[in-house]
């Protein structure tokens, strides 16, 4: 039975041996394939995805009061194009008792179209009314987006000044740029319009992403103890754990808060979709690259 098992590990080691190069090809492809995607939506929509009114300022309307939000939605979206409309339930019931309406046109103009539809006058004890001014919506989201940019370049550099070595380096900031790039592309297929607390989520995702590529480098480049092969199973076992957890508790909350708080679920989400992909090209790119320079270098 010994004997059984030890060919077993045996054959598994020899495959990955002989494939972790060809493998690399798979998260090439998606990259490449996701800048690609992301080049043709930013020149439809002059920005890599869908932005709501909290980025590109308008009016939030929330309704006290239970509709037909499916057809609510196809009545107005002749004359309000980018509106958009999501329903508050009751987590436990599953019983609507509310929802909202965020276009980008005035207060006037969506609130007496609402009044027309609903047969009723908006008042503040039937509804709340939010309105952001387009040039301070677009003033946050220019300092959210140079937050994001800053924040990377900064784990860059300490990436850079822990482990010295560039190719260590980059194979950590390639695989968090990765999250990054092609989270944002299943936000875009899904039509999700970002809010600037989703912009928060992806500033969030790149210390998720870069947790657990830190992890396996560390104990590939520091821990001398065994070949390549037996220091990154060990790190796969202690950084699955640790996204697993995550991503079980980030469900769970997404789960709890989808009906209640579109914001938090639009951060849960992110989160989620990033922290699965981070699964993807920590074990299957940064682990790569760094058996492959490993194999280089002559430190097996």
């Amino acid at each position: 039975m010994e004997q059984h098992t030890h060919e077993n590990v045996q054959v598994q080691k020899n495959w990955y041996d002989k494939s972790y190069k060809l493998l690399l090809l798979v998260p090439l492809v998606l990259f490449l394939g996701s800048l690609i995607y992301l080049y043709g939506f930013y020149t439809q929509n002059g920005d890599i995805f869908y932005k709501d009114v909290s980025i590109t300022g308008g009016t939030t309307i929330t309704v006290f009061s239970s509709a037909d939000i499916v057809a609510l939605e196809e009545s107005l979206r002749t004359q309000f194009p980018d509106l958009t409309v999501r329903s508050m339930t009751d987590i436990r019931t599953g019983a609507q008792h509310g929802f909202f309406v965020e276009t980008s046109a005035s207060v006037d103009e969506i609130k007496g179209a609402l009044e027309r539809y609903l047969g009723f006058v908006l008042s503040t004890e039937n509804s709340s009314i939010e309105f952001t001014g387009a040039t301070l919506s677009t003033s946050f989201y220019n300092q959210l987006r140079i937050a994001v940019i800053a924040s990377f370049i900064l784990m860059a550099i300490v990436v850079f000044i822990i482990f010295r070595t560039p190719i260590r380096s980059l194979s950590i900031i390639i695989a968090g740029l990765a999250d990054i790039i092609m989270t944002i592309v299943v936000i875009d297929m899904l039509g999700i319009r970002l809010s600037t607390a989703g912009i928060v989520a992806l500033l969030m995702l790149i210390g998720y992403s870069v947790d657990a590529d830190i992890m396996l480098t560390t104990r590939v480049v520091k821990d001398k103890e065994g070949s390549i092969n037996h220091r990154i199973w060990g790190a796969f076992k202690t950084g699955m754990t640790m996204t697993l957890t995550a991503i079980a508790a980030i469900g769970i909350a997404l789960l709890f808060t989808h009906s209640l708080s579109p914001i938090l679920s639009q951060m849960f989400t992110i989160i989620l979709i990033g922290l699965c992909f981070d699964i993807f090209n920590c074990w299957v790119t940064n682990a790569s690259l760094l058996k492959w320079y490993a194999e280089a270098k002559k430190t097996l």
